[in-house]
């Protein structure tokens, strides 16, 4: 799993006034759940704001990463939680962190990466994935950048669910029922499997 640090300073004044005025300022308002919780049983809360910049390198990626978070000298280490986009100029508003253990194990989603040219595409089909990311559950350290599935006998009309993965080290939290990956017919192959029947 890659790690990113990023630095930000606390915020104590968390009215509309206040958060409208850190957005003015090119800066992004942010939370992160502790492990600790409060007398109400819920994860205590830190707030903090960090540079718009610093967070754009965290959002726009498609890698996922360990965050080392450093909010006013105090090291923290998270995972991305939520992000919160504006409906229209779709910069971000708001972003949740989660702190994390290297012995408590995390929930997070993996992008996947189809491996192999699956037997379907050979006959004329086109594979297509039905989800770019896998909820896995472990160890920040144990979890992989990608999680590669072997796609090659890949059968035309056939699809890959979730629950017929398996990755050592993880436990696959997606249900298992969800459609991965599938082998759809294409005009072309359905053209040329009508003309091959129409002959024989």
């Amino acid at each position: 799993m890659k790690q990113i640090a990023i630095s930000g300073v606390s915020r104590t004044d968390l009215g509309k006034k206040a958060t409208k005025e850190v957005r003015k300022n090119g800066n992004v308002p942010c939370v992160i759940y502790g492990e600790k919780k409060g007398e109400n049983g819920l994860p205590e809360a830190i707030h903090f704001e960090v540079s718009e910049k610093e967070i754009n390198k965290l959002i726009y990626t498609p890698h996922i990463y360990l965050v080392n978070v450093t909010i006013d000298g105090t090291e923290h280490q998270a995972v991305l939680k939520e992000v919160q986009f504006h409906p229209v100029k779709d910069n971000v508003l708001h972003v949740d962190f989660y702190e994390v253990r290297a012995d408590k194990p995390i929930v997070v989603g993996v992008p996947i990466a189809p491996q192999g040219l699956a037997e379907g595409v050979r006959a004329g089909g086109r594979l297509m994935a039905m989800v770019r990311k896998l909820n896995v559950k472990a160890t920040y350290e144990n979890i992989p950048e990608k999680l590669n599935i072997d796609v090659t006998k890949l059968q035309l009309g056939k699809s890959i669910k979730a629950g017929d993965l398996h990755f050592e080290g993880l436990e696959l939290v997606t249900p298992k029922e969800v459609i991965v990956c599938t082998v759809k017919m294409t005009r072309a192959a359905m053209g040329a499997a009508a003309a091959a029947a129409k002959n024989a």
